[in-house]
């Protein structure tokens, strides 16, 4: 191939189409691996011409120029990854293939791609970058060791300019990785059963230039470690910002960090409950969760002004047709703001998946029903039928108008974005629901 020069290089990264039927432009935005890519963009020379696709919403040109394509796959996304991926390669573009997926089946991603970054890109893109121009890249690059989260270069958010959708809110991520190992999850495959924080003082210079004053951490769980989170929502507290996160149910022991998250401009959080049966949170390695103590949890988050968004798993070996009604009389009873339903789902790279595979109850193969709502499994005490049927009555259900009202007609602050969001979501599921069947 030659070395090639750098200044002429044209590199498209492209977040592929997701599976998952969207009503509305906004939604098919929403499926966009926004941060993903625009870090990437960030690790890559600022002379060459970059463009960021969103796959979802506009029309990728084969024939266009270009010389290197980077695309990004979670596992229902993987068909499209490879497709895109093909038609480039057949006009002999390099691709690189990197994301949760190929991390998890580089063997299956290299059928596709001229190269494939196993987990963080930090590790590899000055290599990766140097053999390319070279014209000497290898199947697949993975770093010796996690990529430190000191002095980052910042996200390409320079390349989202002109996009009505990205006009809300601004991301930023302080930490990576997890230190709970949930058998369903599949960020310890990903990132490492490790916990890694940036500088505050580098968080805080990233959040002081956004444009916007509403927030969204993207970590997998903010408050895994309380001494950095307190450090944190101090520094946060002058800018005077509003933000949303996700973390575990564990914020609700420390007071003084439920005091400094909602002091700091924390409005709402992801927690992921998963089950109300304290078998199956102890079988899927969900340690860190109670069932005894949700409705506390839930009152003491809820008196320090803080929504929540609650995450709920059908499909455990110990569901029955139960569990349905169970869990949307206890959403409703405590009033979370906002629910989330999956179905379980075992993802490449996760126990689960081995677990299952093991035990000869993967029933499906096709990634791109692999995006939580389908069923690719054998359930123990439901049918496949059963699942399914419950896991759309339960959304149906939360999604109702005496649900909705029942859970943010009150007085607590949280009500005024939790009505709106819920309207939204429910014309999203009505519209997922009909398309389904």
């Amino acid at each position: 191939m030659g070395i090639r020069k750098w200044f002429l290089l044209t590199i498209h990264l492209i977040s592929p189409r997701s599976p998952v039927a969207c009503p509305t432009e906004r939604e098919k935005a929403n499926h966009f691996s926004r941060l993903s890519l625009a870090t990437v963009a960030g690790l890559l020379p600022q002379d060459a011409n970059i463009r960021i696709i969103n796959d979802n919403i506009e029309e990728i040109d084969f024939d266009e120029k270009v010389d290197l394509v980077g695309i990004t796959a979670i596992t229902s996304t993987a068909p499209r990854t490879y497709e895109i991926a093909d038609k480039f390669r057949e006009r002999k573009i390099p691709v690189i293939l990197g994301g949760i997926h190929p991390t998890a089946l580089p063997q299956e991603a290299s059928l596709h791609a001229n190269s494939v970054v196993i987990g963080e890109a930090e590790g590899v893109m000055k290599e990766l970058i140097k053999d390319f121009k070279q014209g000497t890249l290898k199947k697949f690059y993975r770093s010796s060791k996690r990529p430190s989260l000191i002095n980052l270069p910042l996200p390409r958010k320079d390349l989202w300019i002109g996009s009505k959708y990205y006009q809300e809110w601004d991301m930023v991520q302080t930490t990576r990785g997890c230190p709970f190992n949930c058998d369903f999850c599949s960020v310890t495959t990903f990132f490492g059963r490790t916990y890694r924080t940036r500088p505050i003082s580098d968080v805080i210079r990233e959040v002081k230039n956004f444009p916007h004053r509403t927030i969204f951490f993207v970590d997998d769980n903010i408050t895994a470690r309380p001494d950095y989170s307190k450090k944190l929502f101090q520094a946060l507290i002058p800018l005077k910002i509003r933000w949303f996160g996700q973390s575990s149910l564990t914020i609700f022991k420390d007071d003084e960090l439920l005091k400094l998250a909602s002091k700091s401009g924390c409005f709402g959080l992801f927690i992921g409950f998963e089950s109300l049966s304290s078998a199956n949170l102890k079988k899927a390695g969900k340690t860190a969760n109670h069932v005894k103590e949700y409705s506390t949890a839930i009152k003491k988050i809820h008196d320090h002004g803080i929504g929540i968004v609650g995450a709920f798993i059908f499909g455990f070996d110990l569901d029955d047709e139960s569990v349905f009604e169970e869990t949307v009389k206890f959403i409703d009873r405590n009033q979370l703001e906002l629910a989330s339903f999956s179905i379980l789902t075992p993802l490449p790279g996760t126990r689960l998946y081995k677990r299952l595979e093991e035990e000869g109850r993967i029933i499906r193969r096709d990634w791109t029903k692999y995006t939580c709502g389908e069923v690719v499994f054998r359930p123990k005490l439901l049918t496949v039928e059963q699942l399914r049927e419950g896991y759309d009555w339960a959304r149906k259900q939360i999604s109702s108008f005496p649900s909705i009202f029942r859970r943010t007609f009150h007085l607590r602050k949280s009500s005024f974005i939790a009505f709106p969001v819920n309207l939204i979501m429910r014309k999203s599921t009505r519209a997922f629901l009909k398309n389904k069947h």
